[in-house]
């Protein structure tokens, strides 16, 4: 794989309103993993979030880009290339510092890693062609050669001709085989077959040596069309974040006569951003709470069958309790009542046996009053 995650936190996503450009719109309906990563195939720093199979972020970090703290838990940077702002929500301060460190710190080496490409480009482009230039014209333009023949050699090497390696048909005519006897004719002591020998000898070397510079300028050359190819795209790239630049300066040209406007509502959405983090959390441990005693409940699934079974028995067994219950009920009343009819009797028995009591004592009374009078 090109890119590896080098640091992940959880916060909540959100997004800048594209039609109003003034309030938040979130994009995870909870906190999701917000990971950095580093593409080391094209050396560029990203910050990537998936809500499920959904990537909700995909930022590249540029050496133009800021984080911005709005709040102690909140934080924004804005994107051109996605031209949008982005916003993070987070559950406590340290882990937005330990963010913004972060942010900071892939932003200098995404810095660093833009100026040493440019500067490789740099050197494998214009050296390469300074160097061979240098050389082919230091190798033409030496002592001892004479005016008449060094505008023809110095102007050879680079036409188009010789650039696309025809050269080997046009030096013989512009070589000074012929015209050397005319540059020299008074000052050479030598004869005439012996100097022409020599410098023949001499052309062939430059002409050798002209013929690898020629193979060095080819070579040049389809790396500048290469460097020029890949500093086309980049300057079309350059271009488009220009404009996406341009146009967001104009948003914010527009949006910047609402600023004290802009801040209040900020105050205000940060602290609803807040409460609503605050209630957030609080239906996020309630939940949990809920699963765990969805879980203890299916734990308990078996014994909640056979308590039902037995709830049912003792049901059963209640209304037959309750059965018995006023049957005594009755049976009680009705020996209530009884004993209540036998105390009557007993009364009456009682008043009964006073009354015959009462008659024997005085029975008795007359009977002795008898005795005595006797």
């Amino acid at each position: 794989m090109g890119e590896q995650p080098i640091f992940s936190t959880r916060a909540h996503v959100f997004q800048i309103d594209p039609c109003t450009k003034k309030n938040w719109v979130p994009t995870s309906k909870h906190a999701v993993t917000v990971s950095y990563f580093y593409d080391n195939t094209r050396n560029v720093y990203r910050i990537i979030s998936l809500d499920g199979s959904k990537a909700i972020i995909n930022s590249t970090i540029t050496p133009n880009m800021t984080f911005t703290k709005t709040s102690q838990k909140f934080g924004q940077w804005a994107d051109s290339r996605a031209n949008t702002v982005y916003g993070l929500g987070f559950s406590s301060e340290s882990s937005l510092a330990k963010f913004a460190e972060k942010f900071a710190e892939f932003k200098e080496a995404a810095r660093l890693a833009k100026e040493k490409s440019q500067e490789k480009m740099e050197l494998s482009s214009s050296p390469s062609q300074g160097g061979a230039v240098k050389r082919n014209v230091l190798s033409v333009n030496k002592p001892g050669k004479k005016k008449e023949s060094a505008p023809g050699d110095l102007l050879s090497p680079m036409t188009p001709e010789s650039i696309n390696g025809t050269d080997d048909e046009r030096v013989p005519p512009a070589t000074p085989q012929h015209a050397e006897p005319r540059a020299e004719p008074s000052h050479n002591a030598l004869p005439f077959s012996h100097s022409s020998s020599n410098i023949n000898k001499h052309w062939e070397a430059e002409l050798a040596a002209l013929k690898g510079n020629n193979a060095k300028l080819t070579t040049a050359l389809l790396e500048s069309t290469a460097n020029v190819k890949q500093w086309k795209q980049q300057l079309g790239a350059y271009q488009e974040e220009a404009e996406r630049l341009h146009k967001r300066v104009t948003e914010l040209e527009c949006v910047s006569g609402q600023t004290t406007v802009i801040k209040s509502q900020k105050t205000e959405l940060n602290q609803t951003i807040e409460e609503l983090e605050s209630a957030l959390r609080a239906k996020e441990e309630e939940l949990e709470s809920l699963k765990e005693e969805v879980q203890s409940a299916n734990e308990f699934h078996p014994q909640q069958d056979s308590l039902t079974r037995k709830l049912q028995d003792t049901e059963s067994m209640n209304q037959a309790l309750e059965a018995r219950l006023s049957d005594l009920e009755q049976r009680l009343q009705s020996n209530q009542q009884e004993r209540e009819a036998f105390r009557k009797s007993l009364r009456s028995l009682l008043e009964l046996l006073d009354g015959k009591l009462f008659e024997l004592t005085e029975l008795r009374d007359a009977l002795g009053k008898l005795i005595e009078s006797s």
